[in-house]
């Protein structure tokens, strides 16, 4: 192959890889539009769910803690707000750029995230191998019985030429 054949081939190679990195990015920016505004949404019935849950806490005259949930109910809509009106453009560039200002933060949460992750997947493994029928307790193999447990009689007409010591109801006929 010629330098001008390989420099077309590696150029056509680059070019590919961009495109397919570029619909990648494209499905991504996508799909985290449509989840984050999935996601406002339920944050803005949550929301109103803290807030009827104070509205009852205020009138059994518990204030205080009616007020905690007013608070929280606020910032949870203003989370919500802002997944709903933000582009996955946005939400990206927020999320990278926190991931650059907080990096012990981002492997912390990677951290937790395998973490629960890998329990996740233990604990349906274990569901998995019951529901497959393979519930009962496994036994460990035993070892064979040691050879001065072994009896070896002389092959006679009749008589079987070994048994186990242990088992007498254990009888190999001889060969």
């Amino acid at each position: 192959m010629t330098q001008t054949a390989t420099g077309n081939a590696a150029d056509q190679a680059r070019e590919k890889a961009q495109e397919m990195g570029s619909q990648a990015r494209d499905r991504v920016r996508e799909q985290v539009d449509q989840r984050s505004t999935q996601a406002g949404e339920q944050a803005g019935s949550a929301a109103q769910a803290l807030r009827e849950a104070s509205d009852r806490l205020r009138q059994e005259g518990n204030e205080p803690v009616a007020n905690g949930m007013e608070r929280v109910a606020d910032r949870v809509e203003s989370a919500g707000g802002w997944l709903r009106d933000s582009d996955g453009d946005a939400i990206l560039r927020d999320v990278e750029d926190f991931g650059r200002r907080n990096p012990l933060a981002v492997v912390a949460g990677g951290l937790a995230l395998g973490f629960a992750a890998s329990r996740l997947l233990k604990a349906s493994s274990r569901r998995r191998y019951e529901a497959s029928g393979n519930d009962a307790p496994r036994r460990a193999p035993q070892p064979p019985p040691p050879a001065a447990a072994r009896v070896v009689d002389e092959p006679t007409v009749g008589r079987p030429a070994t048994h186990d010591v242990r088992d007498p109801d254990l009888v190999t006929s001889a060969r």
